[in-house]
């Protein structure tokens, strides 16, 4: 919601000097969010002031057509003469009236003007635009303003050229506050002044001389007001005040019936439309929608109506989607002048829609026809149903004053009557909650500035104004007293935990793990647990694959990813890509991911969720029955990296990543859980098939699946857009822990030194190294200490289907220095088994 301060000031009586930066941190002291505070017109100076056109010379010699202009700006120039100006806009005549900036006047982007030859003549000035003062995107044409305006007068204090304007993320419970009205409220809070309430204005009584309305469904609609305006007339324009407040606003101008109703969703925050009468058949009816019925909204698309939909209809059908667009078919006619009758056409009989809908309606439709308006997002948020009225005699006020139009007699209401809410509220629960005391008056003041009705003593009873919807519970009025109060001046305090306690074996795993990839150049990125079946299309993932069988949300963030994910890659995969596309390689190094977090795997036979009562604390049955319709729910912990790992140089090249650097990122994972990672080859969605790890561990004397890792498939990379030889690995960190042996301990450090004896052996090109590595460590027994892979050959003297595993054995004793003797024979021990087990060959031998 972009607020100007001069608007907000015409409800607030704001001190005279304070600036738009100041008032935002009054209201960010109050809770909202102001997100940027844009000074308008700050690098702006004059002399601009109007001008009257008094000629136009065409100089046609020239390849794109240029006008001399003749203009009087009156006194402004000092002398009374016209100033004789070039110009190439075509929008303007003799006798308009146009802005012009004069010599020495400095416009928005630094840009001076002077009196400057150009075409063949002296140029003392320019006419301006509207983009060039920075009032919007139009460049199409200059600025031609009403003809009442005299030449020479101000134009910056007539344009409103100079303001501040607050823009404010509004916040879904906060939906006053898409309104002057609102904003105005909270900063009259804010600062202890009164409040002038533009919704407080005199409205006549219904009768039944209004426009027909009648109201099918009075839960998706509990309000509607009719208004009629006759004799509008078609050539009456949009006051320059009303577009400068629509246009910093954010707001584009359109006609004089549009902008009105525009401008009072602005002040008001009730969202109206405007019908030409002449154009209506009949009635208007709100309705739900018959399945399969098109309607034409005003953005000239053509709809197929779902029968779940609040439409406005006539005889005819569909005339609008209530609360989200009205329809082409009744809307307001554009001005137009006939020429040869010499009169302006267009909407003079108008009908004045303001009413209230539920917000799950609208906000479904919005979401169904992907039809995103102002006024859906202010029912959305829940809008004041008491200012329908309201609203409406604003806008009749307006189309009569600027419009020259008639009220009609009649005023048509339809309403359901609402109970009031009320909410009993201890009034020591604010004290309690914030833990410093307010006392009874100082809440029942903060809950009068919000609007509510109190009545009580120890025990109050809040009946909540109509325009905060939100407000239901203790809490939420136990919130408003403490933000009105100010968050800053709660006290600050340290929680005391009780003492013996600290961070679970499977929290210090978490962060063992995290410390570990990032030592190793992994940037930790969380990303959202939301996934579609389009992305899993794209990762290979098989229609019978597990990992398809997602948890369906009811009310997803995004139609296109509904689902909870059952794996990590997706979203790092995204994030890989949308930093590879803002060019992260940039600066030498590839991109390298990781992410901790939760999976949701539904085996399809967990039981329907109970719905737990709201007016007391469930029963153990009632969380047990919850609990088992819940899906399995591991933790894993997945890493992907594309690009080199390291910067190249005067040294060398750089270092490509690869398969191996994310076999290596799972065995640093399994170091960390203390456990023993297997590799073996495998195939599985989305990895290369030739390149792909099956990492596995011994639980409880079980070989279980634990992961995969390395390079993914080139189809995957070219259906996602990813850099080739992207690498990735995915493991369940929870069964990791579970293989685990226990809490981390330190190695023992010997005093002995070591002893290093290197094998190579020949085996099967088919034999897993981790087999032959198993082997050897089961052969060396107790004195090796560690063992290292670090050479693999294969060629025609070892024979075909055949390679060479070189291994660096190191051995050492903890009570005494190994004799060369004993080294060896554990060296023989070891190669032995790998003979037995494997059919290596020693080499050489």
């Amino acid at each position: 919601m972009r607020a100007p301060l001069s608007w907000l000031r015409e409800y607030v009586d704001l001190p005279a000097g304070e600036t738009g930066r100041q008032v935002a941190a009054r209201l960010v002291d109050a809770g909202l969010e102001v997100e940027t505070v844009d000074r308008l017109g700050a690098d702006l100076t004059g002399p601009l002031v109007v001008g009257e056109v008094l000629a136009v010379e065409e100089l046609t010699e020239f390849k794109k057509p240029i006008r001399y202009c003749q203009v009087d700006v009156g006194q402004a120039n000092g002398s009374g003469e016209p100033q004789n100006i070039i110009c190439g806009a075509r929008n303007f005549a003799a006798g308009d009236k146009v802005v012009v900036a004069l010599p020495g006047a400095v416009l928005p982007g630094d840009f001076v003007i002077s009196a400057r030859k150009t075409y063949g003549k002296v140029s003392e000035g320019m006419i301006c635009s509207e983009r060039e003062l920075e009032m919007g995107d139009d460049h199409a044409g200059i600025i031609v303003l009403p003809p009442e305006h005299e030449a020479g007068t101000d134009a910056v204090a007539l344009l409103e050229l100079v303001d501040d304007v607050l823009d404010i993320a509004v916040t879904p419970d906060r939906g006053y506050c898409l309104s002057l009205r609102g904003l105005a409220r909270e900063a009259a809070t804010a600062y202890g002044v009164p409040l002038r309430d533009p919704a407080l204005i005199d409205v006549p009584a219904p009768n039944a001389e209004g426009y027909p309305v009648e109201v099918v469904d009075r839960h998706a609609c509990d309000r509607f007001t009719a208004r009629t305006v006759s004799g509008v007339r078609p050539e009456a324009r949009t006051p320059i005040w009303m577009k400068r407040r629509l246009q910093k606003a954010g707001m584009r101008p359109v006609s004089l019936p549009v902008d009105v109703t525009n401008y009072v969703m602005l002040e008001l925050g009730s969202p109206l439309h405007a019908y030409d009468r002449d154009r209506l058949d009949g009635p208007i009816t709100v309705r739900r929608a018959e399945q399969g019925e098109k309607l034409t909204t005003l953005d000239a698309v053509e709809r197929t109506l779902h029968a779940e939909d609040l439409v406005i209809a006539d005889a005819r059908g569909p005339i609008g989607l209530a609360g989200v667009m009205g329809g082409a078919y009744s809307e307001i006619v554009d001005p137009a002048f006939d020429a040869e009758s010499g009169r302006w056409e267009g909407t003079t009989e108008i009908v004045v829609e303001a009413a209230h809908f539920a917000p799950v309606p609208i906000a479904r439709s919005v979401r169904r026809h992907k039809l995103p308006s102002e006024a859906a997002k202010r029912w959305e948020r829940g809008v004041d149903p008491q200012a329908a009225a309201s609203a409406a005699q604003r806008t009749v006020d307006l189309l009569e004053l600027l419009g020259g139009g008639t009220a009609g007699r009649g005023v048509t209401e339809v309403s359901s009557a609402r109970e009031p809410r009320t909410i009993v509220i201890p009034a020591d629960l604010p004290d309690r909650t914030a833990g410093q005391e307010y006392g009874r008056e100082t809440v029942v003041r903060r809950l009068h500035q919000v609007g509510c009705d109190v009545y009580g003593q120890d025990e109050l009873t809040v009946t909540p104004p109509s325009w905060r919807p939100d407000l239901t519970d203790p809490a939420d009025l136990t919130e408003e007293v403490i933000r009105l109060e100010g968050y800053h001046n709660l006290p600050v305090r340290l929680p005391r935990p009780p003492s013996g306690r600290g961070l679970t074996e499977r929290q210090r795993l978490h962060r063992r793990v995290g410390r570990a990839l990032a030592a190793d150049g992994y940037v930790e990125t969380p990303t959202y647990p939301f996934v579609g079946q389009e992305l899993l299309d794209a990762l290979g993932f098989e229609t019978d694959d597990a990992r398809r069988r997602t948890v369906v949300l009811a009310n997803p963030l995004s139609e296109e990813e509904p689902g909870l994910r059952t794996t990590l890659l997706p979203g790092l995969l995204t994030a890989l890509r949308r930093n590879e596309g803002r060019g992260s390689q940039a600066h030498g190094t590839g991109v390298a991911l990781f992410e901790t977090g939760l999976v949701f795997l539904p085996s399809g036979d967990e039981p329907s969720a109970v719905r737990l009562p709201v007016d007391r604390r469930p029963s153990e049955e009632e969380i047990a029955a919850l609990d088992a319709a819940l899906p399995e729910q591991p933790r894993h912990v997945a890493a992907v990296l594309a690009g080199p790992r390291d910067r190249g140089g005067w040294w060398g090249g750089e270092t490509p990543g690869g398969w191996a650097d994310a076999v290596e990122a799972a065995r640093r994972v399994a170091d960390e859980a203390g456990a023993e990672l297997l590799v073996g080859n495998g195939q599985h969605a989305p990895w290369h098939p030739g390149r792909c790890a099956v990492l596995s561990v011994q639980v409880e004397g079980e070989r279980r699946l634990v992961g995969y890792a390395g390079e993914l498939h080139p189809g995957v990379l070219k259906e996602l857009g990813l850099p080739a030889r992207t690498s990735a690995m995915e493991l369940d960190l929870d069964l990791l822990a579970r293989a685990g042996s226990g809490p981390v301990r330190s190695r023992h450090i010997s005093t002995f030194p070591v002893a290093t004896q290197d094998v190579a052996l020949v085996v099967d090109g088919q034999v897993p190294a981790v087999e032959v590595e198993r082997a050897l460590r089961r052969g060396a027994g107790q004195l090796l200490e560690s063992l290292r892979l670090f050479d693999v050959f294969t060629g025609e003297q070892l024979g075909a289907g055949r390679k060479s595993l070189a291994y660096a054995l190191r051995f050492r004793a903890g009570d005494r220095t190994l004799t060369a003797a004993e080294a060896s024979e554990a060296r023989d021990a070891a190669v032995a088994a790998a003979v037995e087990e494997t059919g290596a060959v020693l080499r050489g031998a």
